[in-house]
């Protein structure tokens, strides 16, 4: 099954993520902290927490760094308590926006992510308003060339849900979340090492922008992902 550029997504995404690398241990610390409260620090009967792990090792955080922000979120040590919320609204040309963030003042967060709606061409909507858009998904994408076949076999028997090859010939691996894990390490005991891997929302169709509408609608999202309490920016625009 053919699906659209992923592979050009995900390098799109990587290169933006590599211009803003100064963020990213501090919301990897916030998912450290969120995960670990919520599922205690074990990390092998913590999903969440073991993702997150992965991340801050992939980031060279320090083993230390991560203890101690564990520790934190459990109790051992004193620290911020956070909380998630999630908003949603629109975009330019009506393209659907998740905007997940991790904060120890909502009012703060609220006012700054209603701001950058409205200030760069969207609307902030309501509870929601536009998750049904959105399916809740293990991801693994693997750069064009890997054995399509092989990937399938293996993802299916361990658990994957489907396997879509892009128009460039990357390989995307779609998971129940609670079969990420499974997946994953079947995957790589088989020799195959994702480029990207994550639990994600992903768009069930996308809006194609081009032009001036792609520049509006990037710039929204960077406002966006710029703002300190913002972990994570899901949307459904093909730019």
């Amino acid at each position: 099954m053919a699906g659209h550029s992923k592979w050009a997504n995900i390098q799109h995404r990587k290169g933006r993520q590599d211009e803003k690398r100064g963020k990213i241990w501090t919301r990897v610390i916030r998912e450290i902290m969120v995960a670990a409260r919520a599922g205690g620090g074990d990390l092998s009967a913590n999903p969440r927490l073991r993702l997150a792990v992965d991340k801050a090792k992939a980031a060279n955080m320090p083993a230390d760094t991560i203890k101690r922000n564990i520790d934190k979120a459990t109790g051992n040590l004193e620290g911020v308590s956070y909380e998630e919320i999630r908003y949603e609204g629109y975009g330019i040309g009506g393209a659907a926006i998740i905007v997940d963030t991790v904060t120890d003042n909502r009012v703060r967060t609220v006012a700054e992510v209603r701001h950058a709606f409205s200030k760069y061409g969207g609307n902030l909507g309501t509870e929601g308003s536009v998750a049904f858009q959105f399916k809740h998904v293990g991801q693994l994408v693997f750069a064009p060339g890997t054995p399509e076949d092989t990937v399938f076999e293996v993802a299916l028997e361990a658990g994957a849900d489907d396997v879509v090859a892009d128009d460039e010939g990357a390989i995307e691996v779609l998971t129940p979340p609670a079969a990420f894990e499974a997946v994953r390490a079947a995957l790589e005991a088989a020799g195959f090492e994702p480029a990207a891997a994550e639990v994600t929302w992903r768009a069930e169709n996308t809006i194609e922008l081009a032009g001036e509408d792609a520049e509006r609608m990037q710039k929204l999202l960077d406002v966006l992902e710029d703002l300190d309490d913002v972990q994570e920016v899901f949307h459904n625009a093909s730019l």
